[in-house]
């Protein structure tokens, strides 16, 4: 009987030894989706990245299929690039630039036009309080966006008419 129950002692030490081989390992789940462990990044260099710690949740690993490569008869359906010095009919660029020029125009006022309205409400940084605003931080944050609002109009403005300056007369 003493037989038997070292047996089972030692079947159970061996079951256990795959658990044990296990070590508590941190998860660490990064912008994108991106799935790392402790192994492979240091806890300074997650939250660098902006690593969260994934605590408790159990993930599960699929192993990927590899891509075989095309077949012949598959590469004849894909179109073939365009050789580099394919050359565009020049009334057909003519009429591609001054439609691009008309588009980027109609952006240049719309966003003209928006920046505008947003300088009479800024009113030179002392727009007129709303009725909700009695809290005076509440005026404040809505003036330091109102101001950001602005910079980024103007930027836009500024990006539009580069796109504008890029295209041939």
């Amino acid at each position: 009987m003493r037989c038997s129950w070292m047996v089972l002692g030692g079947v159970l030490t061996v079951a256990s030894l795959p658990m044990q081989a296990q070590t508590a390992s941190v998860v660490y789940r990064c912008p994108g989706n991106v799935y790392t462990s402790d192994r492979e990044l240091t806890a300074a260099q997650a939250e660098q990245r902006g690593c969260r710690v994934i605590e408790g949740a159990p993930i599960t690993v699929v192993q990927g299929t590899r891509v075989r490569p095309a077949a012949s008869g598959a590469a004849a359906t894909t179109p073939a690039p365009r050789p580099a010095d394919a050359k565009i009919d020049p009334s057909t660029q003519r009429e591609r630039d001054s439609d691009a020029r008309r588009i980027l125009g109609d952006e240049l006022r719309k966003e003209e036009d928006a920046l505008a309205a947003l300088k009479r409400a800024y009113n030179n940084g002392e727009p007129e309080r709303l009725g909700d605003e009695r809290n005076y931080q509440k005026y404040l944050d809505r003036v330091a966006e109102m101001k950001a609002g602005i910079l980024r109009k103007e930027a836009d403005v500024a990006a539009i008419k580069r796109e504008l300056a890029k295209l041939p007369p």
